[in-house]
């Protein structure tokens, strides 16, 4: 498994463990209201899945997709993260097979539009994600959540090897 993969399997499995572990809370508390991220549960993780889906969109040139209308439950976000992790993630892999990390697209959304890097901007994303990753944990730790992931890459390399039954030392991926 190469650092790619890694960084990939880590983000999407990590933030599916931070979806999971909001299941069990009330609309209210998903809507209720801290001094970090974007203020609530709620709009920190549309906050982060979006952002997820533009840059993925951007790194593609294509249009980007439709907002998401009104309040989304928790299912829904779960559902749209897990389409938007599987598009970012086959787009990084094929950008990377093709050996295109160091090309250049252009960021329609800037004014003017300016030249990025697709593997900054992956780079950008995956960061972006930790950032409001921990900031999802200690809204969700200050909500009484109990067992949270504690987040970090070599924690979910364990757990993915336990998972899967391989040992140290295989030369195969982990789940991702």
């Amino acid at each position: 498994m190469d650092l790619l993969d890694r960084l990939l399997g880590h983000d999407a499995w990590t933030t599916g463990q931070v979806l999971a572990s909001a299941a069990g809370l009330t609309d209210a508390q998903l809507d209720q209201d801290f001094d970090i991220g974007h203020r609530t549960v709620r709009e920190t993780l549309a906050h982060l899945i979006g952002n997820v889906e533009v840059w993925t969109d951007l790194m593609a040139e294509r249009p980007m997709r439709a907002d998401a209308a009104g309040p989304a439950t928790l299912a829904a976000l779960q559902r749209r993260y897990a389409a938007a992790a599987a598009d970012f993630g086959q787009g990084a892999r094929a950008r990377r097979e093709a050996g295109e990390l160091n090309s250049i697209y252009m960021d329609v959304l800037d004014r003017p539009p300016r030249a990025k890097s697709v593997g900054g901007t992956i780079l950008h994303v995956l960061t972006h994600n930790h950032q409001h990753r921990a900031e999802l944990l200690h809204m969700l730790q200050r909500l009484g959540c109990q067992d949270l992931v504690e987040g970090d890459v070599l924690g979910w390399e364990m757990q993915a090897e336990k998972e899967s039954g391989k040992g140290r030392g295989s030369t195969e991926a982990a789940p991702g």
